[in-house]
């Protein structure tokens, strides 16, 4: 089984056709999904998509591009909103240089709020980081000094050295798409140096679709696609990396083990 351990199935490219886009998923034996959240305010959204459908989980947060719409959600309704049995991370949240969607301070504390909540709920935070290396590293740093957090560098697009300081800092690495791009040989080197244990997939539908499909609406259905590059990077078949990534997807998303578990006992899919 593969896991897209990061979508957006509310967007409306996939919203509108959502039935087709879970069974192409299946199909192509993505058992699980993760609908990411972007705004707090949707929260009923997110969770109504993963109530409805066994396959899918949601988190709570808001993306750093609203930070500015969101700046006072507190760490406590996010630890609130959080303990719905099928939510089961915080984010995405974090930092995004290159559009500055919202004031970078803004950005910052909101980050920082759900760095808390992450803390305090003990469950994983998905990181947006892009073109912000410096102040991503220097923050998590901070933070895992003031009290340890489980999360993901989710999409990795940025340089080999936040990639190391987030391994070493405990942090998991998901790949995209953008690692099957010509373009992207930077990145597969550093999936390649990545820990096997600490490697995750996703696809970010609807974007980012990996080759043969780039410029396409992305959709679940196509991590296989990315899963297969990340074997050949990493030299391993594909069949192993469909185990390392969903162990590892499990083991950070340690509620959705839990909850998988429970549903396994009663037997359901």
């Amino acid at each position: 089984m593969l896991v897209d351990s990061h979508c957006h199935l509310d967007f409306p490219d996939i919203q509108t056709r959502l039935p087709e886009v879970l069974a192409a998923a299946q199909a192509a034996g993505v058992g699980r999904l993760v609908t990411i959240s972007t705004h707090v305010a949707r929260y009923e959204t997110y969770k109504a998509l993963a109530e409805a459908n066994e396959a899918v989980y949601f988190t709570v947060g808001t993306h750093p591009h609203n930070a500015a719409e969101e700046p006072n959600v507190p760490a406590s309704r996010l630890v609130e909103l959080s303990a719905h049995p099928r939510c089961i991370g915080i984010g995405e949240a974090g930092l995004d240089y290159h559009y500055d969607k919202s004031p970078r301070d803004v950005q910052r504390k909101v980050f920082r709020t759900h760095i808390e909540a992450a803390r305090e709920t003990g469950l994983p935070l998905v990181i947006h980081a892009r073109n912000a290396d410096e102040d991503m590293i220097e923050i998590l740093s901070n933070e895992m000094e003031q009290g340890r957090f489980r999360a993901v560098l989710h999409c990795f697009s940025s340089g080999e050295k936040l990639a190391q300081v987030g391994v070493e800092l405990g942090l998991y690495v998901s790949f995209s798409g953008i690692l099957t791009f010509r373009n992207s040989e930077e990145i597969r080197q550093i999936a390649a140096a990545v820990r096997h244990d600490r490697l995750l997939v996703e696809t970010d539908a609807p974007y980012l679709a990996p080759v043969p499909f780039r410029g396409k609406t992305n959709e679940p259905a196509y991590v296989a696609h990315t899963a297969h590059v990340l074997a050949n990077v990493v030299g391993v078949t594909d069949s192993e990396i469909a185990r390392i990534t969903t162990e590892n997807f499990y083991r950070l998303f340690s509620k959705a083990a839990q909850a998988d578990t429970v549903r396994e006992q009663a037997g359901s899919p």
